[in-house]
């Protein structure tokens, strides 16, 4: 004999089970950052640039990251925070001294590659930070300074 779901006990679970998710939280705690280690001090991005590869990529690729509210909510948070930590293991632009110079060359061709593209920003993080969009002129010479 098959029981039939009571809608609110279903409900009372799902709420129960999104309570629990919240007590796994992730750790928004920034990371000290050394200035003097940071990318656009040692490559000497022109001040133009270097307010773009701030708004469009040290949320994922750096240790200064703006956590919105909605990080504070499980599994967006979690979410946020694979994206985070999986684009610090890509390139992280605060730790750029720890790169050889070989590697800078090539996270610079490879972040050029996928600007050019419009990999980068990802649309997600396009979709909520506005400001993070690059027009095809800002795309064109944030491509071109990261080639030279």
């Amino acid at each position: 004999m098959v029981k039939k779901i009571n809608k609110r006990n279903l409900l009372i679970a799902a709420l129960a089970v999104f309570a629990l998710m919240q007590l796994k939280g992730i750790d928004p705690t920034q990371i000290e950052m050394n200035p003097a280690s940071d990318f656009l001090l040692i490559e000497k991005a022109p001040k133009e640039l270097a307010g773009l590869i701030q708004t469009s990529c040290y949320d994922c690729h750096s240790n200064t990251i703006h956590y919105p509210w909605y990080a504070n909510i499980a599994p967006v948070s979690w979410w946020i925070q694979g994206h985070v930590d999986h684009g610090r293991e890509k390139v992280n632009f605060a730790e750029w001294d720890k790169y050889t110079l070989e590697e800078r060359d090539s996270l610079k061709r490879l972040s050029a590659d996928v600007i050019e593209k419009k990999w980068m920003p990802i649309l997600t993080y396009k979709i909520i930070h506005k400001e993070s969009r690059l027009n095809e002129e800002q795309r064109t010479q944030l491509v071109g300074w990261l080639k030279n």
